[in-house]
């Protein structure tokens, strides 16, 4: 975990982050309850600056202090610096935020932590075939093909979509950005 806190803490103190809210949160926002949500590994707070704004009590969680330094003074924003390879997700919520990352063993806890009839807005990094693609250099940081709707089968799926984007850097990337209500 120290690591990983000092990695990030870097990176937050020095390179340029999004500031942008996800568009496909952006769009779907409407179709959850505003009431609690939960932003996984949230930055800055771009996306959950923006739940707040949209009346949601939001539980931001990030490895980064440095990162939830920019949400301390938020109204409606209760900031957890953890590290999510060993976070205990502790109550349910209307809506689960994970965007630009991955951690497979969190699907279970997702899904668990999800009030019923709650949603789940997800994007992240897909496979790229051919060259000129930018990916994370740990594969176990990208998704397969259909991985994320495969996932969340049984949930209805509201919005499901694999596209070529560009990221920060202007680079070409693969996502796969989900959609999906519980049952």
């Amino acid at each position: 975990m120290q690591n990983d806190k000092i990695r990030w803490n870097k990176k937050y103190d020095t390179l340029l982050m999004p500031t942008h809210v996800s568009k496909v949160l952006k769009h779907y926002v409407s179709h959850a309850t505003p009431v609690d949500a939960l932003d996984i590994a949230c930055g800055q707070g771009r996306n959950t600056v923006f739940l707040a704004e949209q009346g949601f009590h939001v539980d931001a969680v990030d490895i980064s202090e440095v990162a939830l330094f920019y949400l301390e003074d938020v109204d409606r924003v209760r900031t957890v610096c953890a590290d999510l390879d060993t976070y205990e997700f502790t109550k349910t919520y209307d809506l689960i935020v994970n965007i630009n990352y991955l951690d497979r063993a969190l699907i279970p806890k997702i899904k668990s932590a999800l009030k019923p009839e709650g949603m789940v807005i997800f994007e992240t990094f897909v496979e790229a075939e051919g060259r000129g693609f930018h990916q994370p250099s740990n594969a176990d940081y990208l998704l397969h093909v259909n991985e994320l709707l495969e996932m969340f089968r049984e949930f209805e799926i509201l919005c499901y979509e694999e596209k070529l984007d560009k990221n920060l850097r202007g680079e070409n990337v693969k996502i796969a950005s989900l959609v999906a209500k519980k049952s």
